[in-house]
């Protein structure tokens, strides 16, 4: 009797890694991607780690393909740019052992700062594409995509979106099917993608993109769904849900479960039975586009919007003009936006910079809420491990007086992300620059995963540790100093001589983060409401268990975690003492 369960998408992939015989899996991890590979370390037939970042975390992937093992790294879809690099040169040079590159778009942008379309990458490196509907799916195209990778000879990209990463439906477990490495014969004229190597390996590439949109003609892939009806839809992944309950079988449907090469015989045959034809795609055109090249007369974006996440309610309103009944409150709910959890170590930092009045070059993190009131700390954000060179380039562009009122600010986990080559910039080139790299033990964004300052493998195992301090050292900083980001006046005073230095300097606001399970908080704090005058000093750092209740200070025994970072906030000292 086969067992199901109900499996997140992420997880479901995992089981399908698991199920087709992976050997090796390396990711680096972004939200809404996290989740597989956290689920695939829980098997021990896979060996599992978190690499640097996600252009490492491919060419592992890479190198175990070519060892005759199948492979898989995952990530989100910014990840997906800093791996372009190995990614477009793999379609050129294929694989061995099978494998498989996970990537998870965040339309809505509820984790992310950009909102790009990974299906561009696809058609751009020509890399065939699959892109699950629900949980079941996911593990059956994580196991076919091996298959297909190694009878096409080609990588092969895994789609998902933060609902279908992060939704669960039922998945059938099945066993594991183990695979014998496949011998590794030396070649070069495959593998080593010299131009004179290249060149015919092009055309090759042209002639697989011709077979795999035959087989994804014949395949069963994409997905007619005949209602009777006299409209088509043209939908994916999530919007195939979305669709199919606003609109159930009122319309036909064509299921694309391959997004690249689409198969252009089955469009033609679709919009040929059908008066009308939609295509309903979150964020770009790429379908409609693919369509209207084949002479195909759609509906597209003309009626849908380019921006944001999809819904039933959109798709319902947009197609049947029905706008969906439901009751509404009387009043407004108030905004939540999200703050740094109370006992955060970044606050007191970003209160210090906040007070100095710097320019601050902020970076990918927890921390980037720093950017956020009352803090308002952070003047730029652009990507992973841009602070440290975006700062270097401010600096140079403005000169000495900018020098000494200016930051970048950077996390541990991003630091060695992509931070490390842009310190060694700043230090080749002798820019007089403060760097502050804010080492909370952990990276944070995406829910505690290790990462190679902690000293502990994705399984927990025991490990070397980058020294921060060392590494900074080693590649030409002279000026490296610890802080405690409790510690306000330590941690003002730090600024004020680094910023006054005539040298490139380092800061490291270290303090574990106050989720870590290891992390023992004192008692929660009190206020002196007779000394307390109302000034709400104590409200400028932003600490969600501070509020004011009749005209004086409070503080949530239940959220406070004795940080102290508040106390010397207070000009009446009205803060102190832990609650009883």
């Amino acid at each position: 009797m086969s067992k199901k369960e109900l499996l997140l998408g992420n997880e479901a992939v995992a089981r399908g890694l698991y199920e087709a015989g992976v050997r090796v899996v390396s990711s680096y991890p972004g939200t809404p991607s996290t989740e597989i590979t956290e689920n695939a370390a829980k098997y021990d037939e896979i060996y599992c780690e978190w690499a640097p970042n996600e252009k490492v975390a491919m060419e592992v992937a890479s190198g175990a393909s070519f060892g005759g093992a199948r492979s898989f790294c995952a990530m989100k879809h910014v990840g997906l740019n800093v791996a372009a690099d190995p990614l477009f040169t793999m379609s050129y040079i294929g694989v061995n052992g099978g494998m498989v590159i996970g990537v998870a778009d965040d339309p809505g942008m509820h984790s992310s700062q950009n909102e790009q379309d990974s299906r561009h990458y696809a058609r751009a490196s020509k890399t065939p594409m699959l892109e699950p509907a629900d949980s079941a799916e996911c593990k059956d195209f994580a196991k076919l995509a091996y298959d297909l990778s190694e009878q096409f000879d080609v990588p092969f990209i895994l789609r998902l979106t933060t609902r279908i990463a992060h939704s669960r439906s039922l998945v059938e477990l099945g066993e594991r099917e183990e695979h014998e490495l496949k011998p590794y014969e030396k070649n070069p004229a495959k593998n080593v993608m010299l131009p004179a190597f290249a060149k015919p390996k092009h055309v090759k590439v042209e002639e697989r993109t011709v077979a795999l949109r035959q087989w994804a003609e014949t395949s069963g892939i994409n997905v007619v769904e005949d209602n009777g009806a006299k409209v088509g839809v043209i939908v994916e992944g999530a919007v195939y849900q979305y669709a199919h309950e606003a609109l159930g079988d009122s319309v036909n449907y064509l299921k694309l479960g391959m997004l690249w090469p689409l198969p252009d015989q089955l469009l033609k045959d679709f919009a040929a039975a059908n008066e009308k034809v939609y295509v309903i795609e979150e964020l770009d055109d790429v379908v409609e586009s693919h369509c209207k090249s084949l002479g195909l007369t759609v509906t597209g974006k003309d009626l849908f919007p380019r921006c944001g996440e999809f819904s039933q309610k959109l798709i319902r309103k947009l197609m049947k003009g029905e706008e969906p009944e439901f009751d509404t409150l009387d009043e407004a709910i108030p905004g939540r936006p999200p703050v740094m959890c109370c006992g955060c170590p970044h606050r007191g930092l970003f209160y210090a910079l906040k007070k100095a009045k710097v320019y601050v070059s902020g970076d990918i993190g927890c921390y980037t809420l720093g950017a956020s009131a009352p803090l308002s700390a952070m003047d730029t954000c652009v990507c992973m491990g841009a602070s440290i060179s975006a700062l270097h380039g401010y600096n140079k562009a403005r000169g000495e007086e900018a020098e000494k009122k200016s930051v970048a600010v950077i996390g541990d986990s991003t630091f060695i992300h992509s931070g490390v080559t842009s310190l060694i910039d700043i230090a080749y080139n002798r820019s007089n620059s403060v760097v502050i790299i804010l080492d909370n033990s952990i990276t944070g964004m995406t829910g505690h995963q290790q990462n190679p300052t902690t000293g502990y493998t994705i399984k927990g195992d025991p490990t070397s540790a980058v020294n921060l301090e060392a590494l900074c050292h080693a590649i030409g900083i002279n000026r490296v100093r610890v802080v405690d980001p409790y510690d306000l006046p330590a941690v003002q005073q730090a600024l004020k001589e680094e910023l006054a230095a005539e040298e490139p300097s380092v800061i490291i606001s270290r303090r574990p983060c106050a989720l870590l399970k290891y992390v023992k908080h004192k008692p929660a704090l009190t206020v002196d409401t007779d000394s307390c005058i109302g000034c709400k000093a104590c409200l400028g750092i932003g600490c969600p268990a501070i509020s004011i209740r009749d005209g004086k200070a409070c503080i949530d025994r239940t959220q406070c975690v004795g940080c102290g970072v508040c106390v010397s906030l207070c000009p009446k000292k009205a803060i102190g003492g832990a609650a009883e």
